[in-house]
């Protein structure tokens, strides 16, 4: 879907408010425990990303408040984003749900510093993702973090670091651990009724639209533009630098790979039971067709080889390409010495033999509906029960599956094929590379060396 401009975006910000009207009666209002009882959470990062089907403004941190209305005895009581241009209709939208208007801040520390808030729940681009949950765990707030979960492969384990030391529930936005077909399917493989695997691949074909040249412009009024930047370089503003073009950027994203491929990764690993991380990674791509502003490639092949010599492949591109890896079709195959079979977000097929014989499948839709779950439900259940280990998706489970994506990309940047040791977390005998394991910071959003 084509990213929504600047003009568009300014005329639509009221009609956030419109998205609570359409939700079903029975979610609103339906916060019945006492304030002691109710778990008070601040959504940080709202700002509008795209139309959606009924034209209105559609972004992550919309989500997260829509879907934390259907929770009973929770509360969205502040919403944060850099951009106060969004708040008067999101603040509609809220009571709508709610019951009561949000407070509303541009500056997420002192959402940090309000004790009657429990839990943050981050939706900001990619590079403030491990910064606010460090920081929010040493706070005392339990986190719900978007995926990829970090910027780079040291924040992510900065950040398993920061919530076992502080005792926090913390989990990874990854929807597919939450469907209760893809479950299903986890345990067939983990049964050995799929047989031996011996490789998996993972697919992320999505058309992007090109972003043009865009030139600098001064910041506008209502925008905190260090605020967004945060940890990242300064830069002059810049619209392609902004609002979901702030994807196709090395200081803020993650390439697709840590837009859409950590669903694939993640699945797989879970998948294949590989809590570590690989031992050779190779990448291969580049930024084809389009002269434009982007800095990340719209093609990447990343070929991950784990110790037990399991190879798994990770490819993406945003140009036009054949159908495979729409949904009826999966974008999550694993390959074994019986046949073979493939996920997506709602369930999963086999196939066995040289004929593809069909075997046992599942859907999401197949599930009766109250008894599916989604990420912020189980989150929310493990936030009242402080069971971690309870979690559909644990901060370390999104470590390891965004650090796939990220060891992919160090070696299309370093352009060779890389040897790494799980155990140290860095390359063997490769400073190079270990210096892209991290950022620099920009004061004072600072990664604390010591959690």
């Amino acid at each position: 879907m084509k990213p929504i401009g600047r003009k568009d975006f300014l005329k639509q910000t009221a009609s956030v408010a419109g998205a609570a009207a359409i939700a079903p009666a029975y979610i609103r209002n339906m916060i019945s425990a006492s304030p002691s009882e109710r778990i008070n959470i601040a959504v940080i990062g709202i700002s509008g990303q795209r139309k959606n089907v009924r034209g209105m403004i559609n972004g992550r941190g919309m989500f997260h408040i829509n879907t934390y209305a259907e929770i009973p005895d929770v509360a969205v009581t502040t919403v944060c984003d850099t951009d106060e241009r969004l708040f008067p209709g999101v603040e509609s939208a809220v009571e709508r749900l709610f019951g009561s208007k949000p407070k509303t801040e541009t500056d997420f520390r002192r959402v940090l510093d309000d004790k009657d808030i429990d839990v943050i729940s981050v939706a900001t681009p990619d590079h403030w993702h491990a910064l606010m949950t460090v920081w929010g765990c040493q706070a005392g707030k339990d986190v719900y973090v978007e995926k990829p979960v970090c910027h780079n492969v040291a924040e992510g384990r900065k950040m398993v670091e920061a919530a076992r030391k502080y005792n926090r529930i913390v989990q990874s936005g990854i929807c597919y651990r939450s469907s209760k077909a893809v479950q299903e399917g986890i345990r067939f493989v983990h049964e050995g009724l799929l047989g031996k695997v011996y490789m998996a691949r993972g697919i992320t074909y999505r058309y992007r639209v090109p972003i043009e040249h865009v030139a600098d412009s001064p910041i506008p009024p209502g925008v905190n533009w260090d605020m967004f930047l945060g940890p990242a370089p300064y830069r002059p503003f810049n619209e392609n630098r902004y609002i979901y073009q702030w994807h196709c950027n090395w200081d803020t994203g993650t390439t697709e790979f840590g837009n859409n491929g950590i669903y694939r990764m993640d699945t797989i690993r879970w998948a294949l039971n590989k809590n570590t991380h690989p031992v050779k990674i190779t990448c291969s791509g580049g930024k084809f067709v389009r002269d434009d502003d982007q800095e990340v490639p719209n093609i990447m092949i990343a070929s991950y080889e784990y110790d037990d010599g399991i190879i798994v492949q990770n490819e993406v591109r945003c140009l036009y390409t054949n159908p495979e890896g729409l949904p009826d079709s999966g974008d999550c195959f694993l390959y074994s010495d019986k046949g073979w079979m493939t996920f997506n977000d709602s369930g999963y097929k086999t196939y066995f033999g040289p004929k593809n014989e069909p075997g046992p499948a599942r859907n999401e839709k197949e599930i009766p509906e109250d008894q599916r779950s989604n990420g912020w439900k189980n989150f929310i259940e493990c936030v009242r029960s402080r069971k971690r280990e309870d979690l559909d998706n644990d901060i370390m489970e999104g470590h390891l599956s965004a650090a796939l994506g990220h060891l992919g990309v160090i070696s299309y940047r370093t352009g060779r094929k890389l040897t790494f040791n799980p155990g140290t977390e860095k390359f063997v005998s490769d400073p190079e590379a270990d210096k892209l394991l991290t950022r620099e910071y920009r004061k004072p959003y600072i990664m604390p060396e010591k959690i």
